[in-house]
């Protein structure tokens, strides 16, 4: 059967339709699902471990990261208000020059965080492989995530799934996040519906178990 243009046309819109409505849908459930379990600072619960989510400490055009730093400066406000006790950092260290856990304990070390006090994952290589590695691989089921708002609901909604007693703390100054990476973060909500629900993805790497020395 010939398809003609307008046809195809009218089924072009439609698949942009079911397109939107899936990624607005599974947004809609990644956000209503998680939001009671977002806090600040002052109000968050108390948990033995933070895990910090790692991201670059620059951006790519050189500048300092904020999303960098708020993470750090958050981390840092629970351990001195001991509403955690130890840190776990959790990032990418793809090469010898770019190393996201060995660049946040350098940053907690300068907010006067005890190295003992931090351990490090250089195997989280996405969000999913650093809270699933939390809790399979560093033994937490019950822990605090530090990172910006946008990705607390994503983070929140992959500790769920792994049946995680996982709450987060929004590491926001209030600032803007930019068009791109508001897209980005509402790709990455439906893409990781899809990855829990449909394709069953797991981290990268697992490995040993790591006890970590978590004080008292």
């Amino acid at each position: 059967m010939k398809i003609t243009p307008q046809k195809f046309l009218r089924l072009g819109i439609w698949i942009s339709i079911t397109l939107f409505l899936f990624v607005l849908g599974t947004n809609i459930w990644v956000v209503q699902s998680t939001k009671g379990f977002i806090y600040n600072v002052v109000n968050s619960p108390v948990n033995d471990v933070a895990l910090i989510l790692g991201t670059s400490k620059r951006t790519i055009d050189g500048n300092p990261n904020r999303f960098f730093m708020e993470r750090m400066e958050t981390a840092a406000m629970l351990h001195s208000s001991e509403k955690i006790k130890h840190i776990l950092v959790s990032g990418d260290n793809r090469t010898r020059y770019y190393n996201e856990p060995r660049d946040m304990l350098q940053a907690l070390g300068d907010l006067d965080i005890p190295e003992e006090d931090i351990s490090l994952d250089f195997a989280g290589l996405r969000t999913l492989d650093s809270v699933v590695r939390c809790k399979e691989v560093f033994g937490q089921n019950r822990v605090t995530i530090v990172t910006q708002e946008f990705h607390c609901y994503r983070s929140l909604f992959i500790a769920n799934y792994f049946n995680m007693e996982a709450v987060a703390v929004s590491a926001d100054d209030g600032g803007p996040i930019g068009n791109m990476l508001a897209l980005r973060e509402v790709l990455a909500r439906t893409m990781a519906v899809l990855d829990l629900y449909v394709f069953q993805r797991k981290p990268k790497y697992l490995g040993e178990e790591v006890t970590l020395p978590i004080k008292g």
